[in-house]
């Protein structure tokens, strides 16, 4: 009876196979290596400067009101309506909430920032956290721009 069996070589992967993974890993490192010296696919900061700076603080009140106060002298500047500004809201929200896990008090201000590319910022120097607010769209960095008009600073 004969035996139709695959021989086994005892030599190890084929050549052409360990050529080609040797090749692979030079492109890949090549690869690699072009993108970091030429900067390809970094994003780098951008250099704009500030133009405007509010500090300021939010009061929850007992109706669902969100009450805006500049932190240098305590001074009402803004009403957020019960069930009204959601994205305002919610950017709030999502700042004192990573307050609370790290354990963090409302005693530092929040400091929104106008600058002279356009853009606005809201940053939480308690916890390093910075929301750039035209990532959101037009419409929702208009909410906060209001806040600017409302303290007096208008941009």
């Amino acid at each position: 009876m004969t035996s139709l069996a695959v021989k086994r070589t005892t030599q190890g992967m084929p050549r052409a196979v360990l050529v080609f993974a040797a090749v692979l890993v030079a492109i890949t490192i090549s690869g690699s290596l072009a993108a970091r010296l030429s900067g390809v696919g970094r994003a780098a900061p951008p250099t704009a400067e500030a133009v405007q700076r509010l500090t300021l603080r939010f009061d929850d009140q007992p109706d669902g009101a969100v009450i805006v106060r500049r932190a240098n002298d305590g001074a009402v500047i803004y009403r957020i309506a019960p069930e009204t500004n959601g994205f305002m809201r919610a950017t709030l929200r999502g700042l004192v909430r990573e307050r609370r896990r790290s354990g963090l008090g409302d005693e530092t201000p929040f400091v929104l920032t106008f600058w002279n590319d356009g853009r606005m910022s809201l940053d939480d120097s308690a916890t390093g956290r910075r929301v750039a607010l035209e990532a959101f769209g037009e419409t929702n960095g208009v909410a906060f721009a209001k806040l600017f008009q409302a303290s007096g600073a208008v941009r």
